[in-house]
């Protein structure tokens, strides 16, 4: 049998930068090397939370009036994340020697998102490694997990089964398992990978909406992560998010179609394709 080191790819435990005085997170025991970040643009004041059909139905006019492609905006998704993701944990702050990050990608648009973005954080300077354990079988999928093979990312053959593994081998994971279309009990192998996401005490970033969270509702017992990239608008489940770092990501809804549905979307600042809202 393989070691660790073997399983994930990688040979070197990694953590994020702690300073002195830094803040502290209670709910990962982690000493942070900065403060909560305050409200940055104008903030989630007048900004629109949106129901699962409401998501749903924004997507839809996306590709049949506006002619996007779900591959379009997928890309523009996945980009917007590493952004995001370069913006809170950017390379330098990561302790030993390589910024390694753990993308968990699920069978969906979601996990492509993820593929994205984890291909841009190679461009950033970072060491992603994927886990991808349900493929779909469409030429989408399969370009996106060919392009990260290309970029010599590797793909895990399995998922590690302590958190303390992915502690030691990581110094961030990326939950790109389930999107805003995600209703039901949540499957293997995903329950045991979220029930070990959520003992994990490295951060966590979740892209679009916490894994396994009613979209609506949230789930005050289950992943908790540092951070939450909203993508297009935020859905209801993100008023319920306790972590550090809330970004709008997604800068691709036309006017238009943000009056049709008073959005509410404050301003990017300049040319940027996020926005932090705390």
């Amino acid at each position: 049998m393989r070691g660790p080191r073997g399983l994930l790819g990688l040979g070197l435990g990694l953590g994020l930068l702690v300073a002195a005085g830094g803040g502290r997170c209670p709910s990962r025991g982690w000493n942070w090397s900065r403060p909560r970040c305050a409200m940055h643009g104008s903030g989630t004041g007048g900004l629109r939370f949106l129901g699962q059909e409401e998501a749903q139905a924004i997507d839809q006019e996306l590709f049949t009036e506006y002619k996007f492609s779900v591959d379009q905006l997928m890309e523009l998704a996945g980009l917007s994340c590493a952004t995001a993701i370069a913006k809170a944990y950017p390379p330098g702050s990561f302790t030993k020697s390589l910024p390694a990050v753990l993308v968990v990608c699920g069978p969906g648009n979601n996990g492509g998102d993820g593929l994205v973005c984890a291909r841009h954080l190679k461009m950033f300077g970072y060491e992603p490694s994927v886990y991808y354990p349900k493929r779909p079988n469409k030429p989408l999928f399969e370009g996106l997990t060919t392009q990260c093979q290309k970029m010599d990312i590797p793909f895990l053959s399995e998922f590690p089964a302590e958190a303390a593994l992915i502690d030691e081998l990581y110094g961030l994971v990326v939950d790109a398992i389930f999107g805003f279309s995600f209703t039901g009990a949540v499957r293997e192998p995903f329950g045991s990978i979220l029930n070990t996401l959520e003992h994990v005490t490295v951060p966590v970033a979740s892209i679009d909406i916490p894994s396994g969270w009613d979209v609506e509702k949230g789930k005050a017992d289950g992943l908790q992560p540092d951070m939450l990239i909203s993508l297009t608008a935020p859905k209801k489940a993100a008023r319920h998010f306790a972590g550090r770092y809330h970004f709008l990501g997604g800068r691709f809804v036309p006017a238009a179609l943000q009056k049709k549905y008073s959005l509410n979307l404050p301003p990017y600042p300049g040319t940027d394709c996020v926005l932090q809202l705390s």
